[in-house]
């Protein structure tokens, strides 16, 4: 057995191989002691045959927050079970539903996950506990998702009593023909929701739409499932799983499962040589920082030697490749005998090739693995001891959730959270207690936004009428009067019901697009890469972009928005591109507004006009090489935003002259606009901003910070609800930065559409303090 100071030992050797005279990339190191586990006795309700099956797979009592959970659902009530990685929530849901097939031949369950490795996990994990056991062997439980071929697909339906699957099958295959399913829906049990916190923004509220018609076509056939949800530590799970699933739900929280001794590790890179003379270096001559990814390359190839299983989280799926040679090219120096033990692991690989990576993996064939979050969920993997995070993956529930894979032997272990050159990134990595101390963010989902929740009334209109009592209960009047102008819906005695010749299902990306899609081929093959909704299209596929397909690189050289086709040629080239585009924000309307004497925030819905004029190509240093002028198309999105206003008389009174209102707004958006993060499951990705000393609606200094997506997806929102931590921790991460006029780690972002200019650091800080001292009072 290793001893408590692995993690800290490991970590000190590494530290010790590193370039002499460089400044200490660790910037804070913790040691999160050992849990002792609390034990429960097996309920009376649990069928001998399913409590055997688990004594014979060396489960002889289980934990406390498993049989709390389970007895939960057995007796009939919706629970989430929200504990940490590795923590046994399968058996919460395992057990009475396993218990009620012992009991009901006849009955069904449904298992959703996120992603297809977890599914296909889950479903390895049931057929092994209920081989041999004589009452579960009528259970047949089947996968049914898109690595699933059409006869499997048809014997699952009309054999299974468990299917496996995700959102967007529930959705396009099953509730689309639930008819066919008739037999399978009327005697449907239970719902497993696994990994629930995954289900945020856009994605969450397609998804909540989806469960809500799927428990919708049950009750009509007769049928009044459980819906058992499992999830990382998330705040308020209930309420995340009830926003889910439209009705109550009861929580368990209190994790009671053992882990060893973790140590985690606060890593920044140190500034790319030279970078901070004015000639070399990114935007307007910022520093640039060594990439998270080459950071995340050493420590991983450094870790290997020392023999410790490592798993490597980078955030794209190309970043997981580069990370995974550059770690490889580093041990053909070094130890050349362990090359072949380092491999990635993302998303897009055919069935068979995850299948063997996840089996090398656990059996210790490999003992490096570089990986998108495609391995973060519930895919079992034991017995790794580190676990390296190149960059902030979003959200706190995540990274607890990918730490977790470290230990899992009850062992100790470390985490190593890389930061990469973001204003939250470093925030975090100086201000670790905003990280490793803080709850866990509340899932942002809004279900009742229009452009979401249009399309899934025309589905459920499709599947059954819809009745007055369903409308209310989706708060879908607004939304159906609209259908119905449209000649989408009919209004009849006993409800609304479609169009003839409606065929809604197939127009729906649960994954997040909104309207049309513009379909992304391979010129060269005409083999299709992918689809990217239209409202995202000119920022992602335009002319001249660099187009990443499962680890390929393209370059697209055609959009033709009208013919939805971007047509692009494989190319590898050493630079990245990022859309340039200008942008006006008119006020719709004002949902919600506070004054604070000279400070007016407001929470409103807003219409953005932008045109993407041209795109920067960046060399993979992060050195700017040139800027490619566009002539595309202007595009509108109706959404909704956090906003503030300032008089400028107290900009004045703070030190901010009216020739620097400019640049202080847009330094002090950008900023904002990187920190939101922290406060919502979003990524800046997600988010759109727009600064101006004078707004022509307000007539005032002005920011805007609004979702990218049509209709909102709940993120602005959540900004404004939590605005004072918020602006708190962006006045913090500008004004602790160690850069002297701005960089990517402060005020720069890189999707300006202005080429980051103006900013100005000093007048941002200023104009924060301004807004910190002023709201609330």
């Amino acid at each position: 057995m290793q001893h408590a100071t692995y993690g800290s030992e490991l970590l000190g050797r590494t530290l010790a191989g590193a370039e002499s005279g460089d400044e200490s990339p660790l910037t804070h190191m913790a040691v999160i002691p050992t849990r002792t586990a609390e034990f429960s006795e097996w309920p009376d309700w649990v069928h001998p045959e399913v409590r055997d099956a688990f004594t014979d797979h060396g489960l002889r009592r289980p934990w406390r927050h498993q049989i709390e959970a389970a007895d939960h659902a057995y007796a009939g009530r919706h629970v989430c079970v929200c504990t940490g990685t590795a923590s046994g929530k399968s058996l919460a849901y395992q057990l009475p539903i396993l218990t009620t097939f012992a009991q009901d031949p006849n009955a069904t369950a449904l298992y959703l996950s996120p992603t297809k490795a977890l599914g296909a996990d889950q479903l390895r994990a049931t057929a092994q506990i209920i081989a041999g056991v004589p009452s579960l062997s009528h259970l047949q439980p089947s996968a049914y998702d898109g690595d699933t071929d059409s006869e499997l697909r048809q014997w699952a339906r009309m054999h299974s009593r468990w299917i496996f699957t995700n959102p967007d099958m529930l959705h396009v295959g099953i509730c689309s023909s639930h008819a066919k399913w008739r037999q399978f829906f009327a005697k449907l049990k239970y719902i497993v929701v696994d990994e629930c916190h995954h289900y945020r923004g856009v994605f969450g509220s397609h998804t909540a739409l989806v469960l809500q018609r799927t428990l919708r076509i049950a009750r009509r056939y007769g049928a009044d499932p459980v819906v058992i949800g499992a999830s990382a530590t998330v705040s308020n799970p209930a309420q995340a799983l009830s926003r889910l699933i439209g009705d109550d739900v009861v929580a368990v929280t209190d994790d009671t499962s053992p882990h060893g001794e973790r140590t985690v590790a606060m890593w920044e890179p140190g500034f790319v040589e030279g970078t901070t003379d004015t000639e070399r270096g990114g935007e307007n001559g910022a520093p640039v920082r060594r990439s998270a990814g080459a950071e995340a390359a050493r420590l991983l190839a450094d870790f290997v030697v020392e023999g410790a299983r490592t798993l490597c989280f980078v955030r794209s799926r190309r970043g997981v490749e580069v990370t995974a040679v550059k770690a490889r090219q580093l041990l053909a120096e070094s130890a050349p005998e362990l090359v072949d033990r380092v491999a990635a692991y993302r998303a897009g690989y055919l069935a068979d090739d995850r299948r063997r990576l996840e089996r090398a993996l656990s059996d210790g064939e490999l003992l490096g693995v570089a990986t998108t979050n495609a391995l973060e969920l519930g895919v079992d993997i034991s017995g790794l001891d580190a676990v390296v995070v190149a960059g902030y993956p979003g959200t706190v529930a995540s990274f607890w959730q990918q730490a977790g894979r470290a230990g899992r032997r009850g062992e100790g272990s470390l985490v190593v959270m890389v930061a990469r050159d973001d204003p939250l990134d470093t925030y975090l990595v100086h201000h670790p207690d905003a990280l490793l101390e803080r709850p866990v963010e509340a899932t942002v989902t809004d279900p009742t936004n229009p452009y979401v929740l249009g399309p899934h009334l025309l589905c459920a209109a499709t599947e059954f009428p819809i009745s007055d009592a369903e409308a209310t209960g989706w708060h879908a009047d607004e939304v159906i009067a609209g259908l119905v102008d449209d000649g989408k819906l009919k209004r009849r005695k006993a409800g609304w019901y479609p169009a003839p010749g409606l065929d809604p299902h197939g127009d729906i990306d649960i994954r997040g697009g909104i309207g049309g899609q513009v379909l992304i081929v391979d010129a060269t093959t005409s083999r299709l890469l992918g689809t990217v909704d239209t409202s995202r299209a000119m920022t992602s596929v335009f002319p001249g972009a660099v187009y990443l397909h499962q680890g390929e690189s393209f370059v697209v050289d055609e959009l033709a928005l009208d013919d939805g086709l971007a047509l692009a040629h494989p190319e590898e080239p050493d630079w990245t591109t990022t859309a340039r585009e200008v942008s006006e924000v008119v006020v719709d309307r004002v949902v919600e507004q506070r004054s604070f004497g000279p400070l007016t925030v407001s929470f409103a819905e807003v219409t953005v006009t932008s045109q993407v004029v041209g795109f920067l190509r960046k060399a993979l240093t992060g050195e700017i090489l040139d800027q490619v002028p566009l002539d595309l198309p202007e595009h509108q999105l109706s959404t909704r935003a956090v906003m503030y206003t300032v008089e400028p008389d107290a900009l004045v009174a703070a030190g901010i002259a009216p020739d620097k209102f400019p640049g202080a707004l847009h330094a002090a958006e950008h900023a904002a606009i990187g920190m939101l993060g922290l406060v919502a499951t979003c990524d800046r990705w997600d988010i759109g901003g727009l600064s101006t000393d004078l707004h022509p609606q307000t007539g005032l200094p002005t920011v805007f910070v609004y979702d990218g997506f049509p209709g909102g997806a709940g993120f602005a929102e959540r900004g404004h609800e939590a605005f004072d931590d918020w602006i708190a921790a962006t006045d913090e991460a500008v004004s602790s930065c160690a850069c002297t006029s701005g960089c990517p780690s402060c005020v720069q972002s890189p999707k300006c559409g202005n080429g980051n200019e103006p900013l100005d650091k000093e007048h941002a800080i200023k104009l924060l303090r301004l807004i910190g001292r002023h709201y609330g009072s």
